[in-house]
Formats: C-alpha cells, structure tokens, sequence
C-alpha cells in the first residue's frame, strides 16, 4: 500500500490545507506560495500516475485516492477563486466574477456526474469503457493552469489570461462530460 506513487498521493492530500493555509495567509506573497503547492500538487498527480504504471505498482488504494485527491483540491480551489474575485469584483471589470463563477459551477457539476457514471460503470463490469480521453486530458492540463493563474494572481495580465483559460477549461469540460455521457448512454440502453 505504501509504495512511491500512493505516497505521492497521499502528499497531494496534505497538500490541500497547506494550499487552503497559504491562500488566506496575510502576506504579500502568500498567493504566490498558494499558487506554488496548488502546482507542486498537480505535478504530484502528473508523477504519481506515471510511476504507478512504470513501476506497475497499482494498488487498489491509489486507484481510489488518486482521483478523490484530485477533486479536492480542484474544487477547493475553484470555490476559493470564486470567494476571491466575487469579494474583489469591484477591481475588475463589472460581472467578471461571473467569468470565474459559472466555468467553477459547469467543472464541479461536471466532476461530480462523470465520478458518479465512472462508479455506476464500474458497478457493472464496465469501467474501461469510460477511461479518461484525450479531451479530458487536454481539460485538465488547461484548467489547472487557468487555477494557478487565479492563485497567483501576479499581475492583470496573468489573471484574464487565467479567466480565458478556465472559460477554455469549461467548454472542454462540457465536452468531455458529452463523451462520457454518450457511452453512459449507450450502456443504459
């Protein structure tokens, strides 16, 4: 149970309150720091996968927590931008809390269908059917970079660069849930 890759893992999931620490620590750099462990949490995901499978040390474990891990701290984070900029919209232009607002609500909602038709599949016999695609993949990529940018924060720039790509995130996030709901689909038939 504990091999490389599970403790990864397992440090992505101390990782969360140290992110939730950092993003309300009153200091100049604490969006910064938030924004690192938010990324040191991502490529701990990116990593761990790999060496699970490279190392074939897939245990039943990981395959639980890896994902469980992984909408934490998406959500959390996601539910902390929209704090932030819904208290802060007065410093941007009017309704662009929205822009933040509804992609959060879409990828939640999202995270929280395909979980329950990945575990309805499984049920069945038929998780592999709904392995994660190269949409999915590309939606992950983009939407965690999009978070960091809403994190960090450094400059305006960096922030509706980061709006542009979370509202990138959320189309293919529509896009991948409709994959995934197609095969859903078909197996209810």
């Amino acid at each position: 149970m504990f091999n490389i890759p599970n403790i990864l893992t397992l440090f992505r999931v101390v990782l969360i309150p140290v992110f939730v620490a950092l993003f309300y620590w009153p200091t100049e750099y604490s969006n910064m720091l938030a924004a690192f462990a938010f990324v040191l949490a991502c490529l701990t995901d990116l990593v761990d996968g790999y060496l699970a499978r490279r190392l074939n040390q897939v245990t039943k474990f990981g395959a639980f927590l890896d994902p469980v891990a992984d909408k934490i701290i998406v959500c959390v984070a996601l539910v902390m931008s929209v704090e932030y900029y819904s208290i802060h919209s007065d410093e941007f232009f009017p309704h662009m809390h929205l822009f933040i607002t509804i992609p959060a609500m879409i990828i939640v909602a999202r995270e929280i269908v395909v979980s329950a038709l990945r575990e309805w599949m499984a049920e069945i016999g038929k998780r592999a059917e709904v392995k994660v695609s190269l949409v999915g993949k590309w939606k992950t990529t983009i939407q965690m970079t999009a978070i960091a940018g809403l994190v960090w924060r450094f400059n305006d720039a960096m922030i509706y660069a980061a709006m542009g790509a979370l509202i990138i995130a959320m189309v293919l996030t529509v896009w991948s849930m409709l994959i995934y709901l197609r095969v859903g689909i078909s197996t209810m038939r």
